[in-house]
């Protein structure tokens, strides 16, 4: 294929180490991965990052920089057929010496019998394989796999790097080199701002500036860049490690009570396409989980945010639910109650099911009376204070859990104090009993 006919991105594709850009903490000198490509000793391993940021670039300069065959599997096209034809050439050529890579992009997508197709030709060094995954290899390679590769974890561009890539394509003239174009350094950093890291995303969106700035006379209006910019959203992945690393950074920038961080990171879920409604339900969450008690009205707040939304839609609700999260930030914060709610189901789930006291018990018939159901109840709001001093509620034989320990923040000092109260009062009872016999 004529390279005039290839993307930019394509035509431009490092054939150096010396011309790739970024990365530069796994390939600085002194690496592991720097130290392996200057040594030619390869190993098998995994690069892991966000689209456009040189995994089949790196994968490809690896091959050629220790002198092996490159072979390229496509994990979305390939199957197991792909990967034996990919493993005889690598057998064909090993009995003359020479190594191969075989490198899988997006090798995620392979299930476990393809994965486990690789492993005995990793082990036994008929290959040296490269995996390339956007998803966690944690959760979507086999452990066997990633016992015998090493994963690498690849970083978005920065804008640096971007702007750096971006002025090598306006000068190389495998790219733009040889046409009449002038771009300013606002343009190329508007083109650069836009790719959010990514560097073939940017080399596409420089790609549309030249064919418009050249049929301007070389030269690139606001209208077209503006055209240029149009639609371009920052990276986000509804269902990968973006969403729940992002969901994370909002729920804990709200139990670090920071209502910048927390607007910061709902702005970012909105701006790159997250549900709404998953995020309101999230924000109740958060609202019982890490406020609870200390303010009941951040729960309230919370739920009536999620109801805002359901009825204006996108924009104007999408302002409720910043201002719930604000709220939330500011507000007094407690986990007593979730840590009660799961000591309290952790102990029935390990426990034996307990008898209801008799006392305690439902009487709707006279055998049911009969039998002492509810005998001897003692009727709260009969008794002082609404309290009936050293009744017990618990199941016969279980000691006090005290479960529920009320923080010293927000509503929860009174409810502390109310509780403390009513303690005195049960010592009071008991003692008195006491005396009694």
């Amino acid at each position: 294929m004529s390279s005039a006919y290839q993307p930019l991105a394509a035509r431009l594709r490092p054939q150096s180490l010396a011309e790739y850009v970024g990365q530069t903490h796994v390939l600085a000198p002194g690496c592991p991965l720097r130290e392996a490509l200057e040594s030619g000793h390869l190993h098998s391993m995994i690069l892991w990052g966000p689209p456009g940021v040189g995994k089949t670039t790196l994968a490809r300069l690896m091959s050629s920089a220790c002198d092996a065959r490159f072979i390229a599997v496509s994990a979305v096209l390939s199957g197991v057929k792909e990967i034996r034809a990919a493993i005889e050439e690598a057998q064909f050529y090993r009995q003359s010496g020479q190594r191969t890579v075989l490198f899988v992009d997006e090798v995620h997508r392979f299930n476990k019998s393809q994965q486990d197709a690789f492993l005995p030709y990793v082990e036994d060094g008929t290959l040296i394989f490269i995996g390339a995954t956007t998803e966690n290899p944690s959760f979507e390679l086999n452990k066997a796999l990633l016992s015998r590769a090493r994963v690498y974890v690849l970083r978005s561009l920065s804008l640096e790097e971007l702007l750096k890539l971006l002025k090598q394509a306006c000068q190389d003239a495998r790219g733009l080199g040889e046409r009449s174009l002038r771009f300013t350094d606002i343009e190329l950093q508007a083109l650069a701002h836009a790719a959010d890291g990514d560097a073939r995303r940017a080399l596409n969106l420089l790609e549309i500036a030249a064919d418009l700035a050249e049929a301007a006379g070389g030269q690139l209006d606001e209208a077209s860049l503006s055209e240029v910019l149009q639609g371009s959203l920052r990276r986000f992945d509804k269902s990968g490690d973006d969403f729940y690393d992002q969901i994370s950074a909002l729920h804990k920038s709200v139990r670090g009570s920071d209502p910048d961080a927390a607007l910061y990171w709902l702005s970012r879920m909105l701006d790159g396409g997250a549900d709404p409604y998953y995020l309101a339900r999230r924000i109740i969450r958060m609202a019982w989980e890490d406020i609870g008690l200390a303010d009941p009205r951040a729960m309230q707040i919370a739920n009536d945010a999620a109801q805002t939304y359901e009825r204006l839609g996108k924009p104007e609700g999408e302002l409720a639910l910043g201002q719930a999260v604000i709220y939330l930030a500011v507000a007094a914060k407690s986990n007593a109650g979730y840590n009660a709610y799961n000591r309290a189901r952790a102990y029935v789930q390990q426990d034996s099911s307990r008898e209801v006291p008799v006392h305690l018990r439902n009487a709707p018939t006279q055998l049911m009376k009969e039998l002492g159901h509810g005998h001897a109840y003692r009727y709260a709001h009969d008794e002082p204070h609404a309290y009936a001093a050293g009744e017990t509620y618990l199941p016969e034989g279980m000691t006090p859990p005290h479960w529920y320990q009320p923080v010293p923040r927000g509503l929860e000092i009174k409810i502390a104090d109310k509780l403390g109260f009513l303690r005195q009062l049960d010592e009071a009872a008991k003692s008195t009993k006491g005396k009694g016999s």
